[in-house]
């Protein structure tokens, strides 16, 4: 089993816990060298909302995409956009990555920017 197939595994549970809830699903992607966040629709069937470490508003303000720093604000534009989309809460789902550096900073700042969980 590599380490994707041991992530995903670990995402499962999860991901069919938040399905049974049928509420809207905030989904982390990390990799390297970038942050990526978004919100799926109950139904699963397509993302409502997203922000990343990618788009050009968010690289402009930094000189690197895979800190804490980024992070923090992928989740403040991640809750920005989603109340601005009438969505007031989500079920963070961490794709089996550790709730640790900066996935817990994204999600920290998601709340602090006025998303519930």
């Amino acid at each position: 089993m590599d380490k994707k197939q041991s992530r995903m595994r670990r995402a499962v549970a999860t991901r069919r816990k938040i399905a049974e809830l049928r509420v809207h699903r905030l989904s982390v992607h990390r990799t390297n060298t970038h942050i990526y966040a978004s919100i799926i629709s109950p139904e699963g069937d397509r993302v409502l909302v997203s922000a990343s470490t990618v788009e050009t508003e968010v690289r402009k303000e930094l000189a690197v995409g895979s800190n804490v720093a980024a992070a923090s604000l992928v989740g403040k534009r991640v809750a920005e956009k989603a109340k601005a989309a009438g969505i007031e809460t989500v079920a963070f789902d961490r794709s089996g990555f550790r709730y640790h550096g900066r996935v817990k900073a994204l999600a920290e700042a998601a709340r602090e920017a006025g998303l519930k969980f």
